[in-house]
């Protein structure tokens, strides 16, 4: 998904705050909610990596504490070009990955621990390098701020529900619960546009990392079949934070539909098995050039 098309959408998610800020409390409402998304904006480029990270209560490791899967992000942070990210785990046994931070330079990649202990290392490296293709495309800021910006739609529509919005709004009080309701699934769609095309993205450019589709589509595999049977309570808490996950850990998404916060695994799976055929079977060892510097682990 280009720049462009992006922020549009982080544009539109924008001037939700703005119509509910207005229904809440007229022109003055509008004009607290605008200082209000731009304050969010400001904190979530500084802080929405630490406080999804936290809410996950994902633990930083480092060669110590865990040599093997420090060693495995190591190496196709290197291959990629890209500098070394924090590395974090998730005690949960959903698994499930995802990455974060405002740029290359201040990214974090996160695991639960279901996802180590199920997946042997080719296909954890295949997740890992899909990860990483998301900080290296730049998705992670889009993601943590869409996470936070959604939260936080969901939080002002309620609360203009509950005081029934000012008596200045020019919709009457039918139209304050409309928007109400209508203002998050408004919110989780353009999460959800962005958040699907990013996946396709990023399983064909890890796949190029890890220098390995089938393993990746294998592994996509497994984590859907047993996500499916295991709550991710933190996640269920925060569903505004789904789609920052390489497979949605809510179990209410079972088809590539338009609330979807990912595309079908199965569609994803075609695709990384045409990427594995069209190099004639063999892995893939072919890496783009990238902007980034490697530093001295690459």
């Amino acid at each position: 998904m280009n720049y462009a098309r992006t922020a549009i959408m982080l544009a539109a998610m924008t001037g939700l705050f703005l119509a509910i800020g207005y229904l809440l409390a007229g022109e003055a409402g509008m004009l607290m909610a605008l200082l209000v998304a731009g304050g969010m904006n400001f904190f979530a480029y500084w802080n929405s990596d630490k406080m999804v990270l936290s809410q996950y209560g994902a633990k930083e490791v480092d060669a110590r504490t865990a040599p093997e899967f420090v060693g495995i992000v190591k190496r196709l942070a290197g291959r990629a070009g890209l500098p070394m990210p924090r590395v974090y785990i998730m005690e949960n046994d959903q698994p499930n990955a995802f990455a974060t931070g405002r740029s290359p330079e201040n990214a974090a990649v996160a695991a639960t621990t279901g996802l180590m202990r199920m997946l042997s290392r080719e296909e954890l490296e295949g997740v890992m390098a899909h990860e990483l293709a998301h900080v290296m495309n730049r998705d992670t800021l889009t993601m943590t701020i869409t996470a936070t910006l959604a939260g936080a739609i969901g939080m002002l529509a309620n609360f203009a529900m509950f005081f029934g919005g000012s008596r200045n709004n020019p919709l009457g009080i039918v139209g304050v619960i409309r928007v109400a309701i209508l203002s998050p699934l408004a919110a989780m769609v353009v999460q959800m546009a962005i958040s699907r095309g990013n996946e396709y993205v990023a399983d064909r450019t890890g796949a190029e990392i890890s220098g390995n589709p089938l393993a990746l589509a294998s592994a996509l595999q497994k984590i859907e079949q047993v996500s499916l049977r295991i709550d991710n309570r933190v996640a269920e808490a925060h569903p505004e934070t789904a789609h920052m996950f390489i497979i949605n850990p809510l179990h209410a998404n079972k088809r590539d539909s338009l609330f979807s916060t990912h595309p079908a695994t199965s569609n994803r799976i075609a695709a990384l098995q045409e990427l594995a055929q069209s190099s004639g079977g063999r892995p893939s060892r072919t890496v783009r050039r990238r902007r980034f510097r490697k530093g001295p682990w690459g």
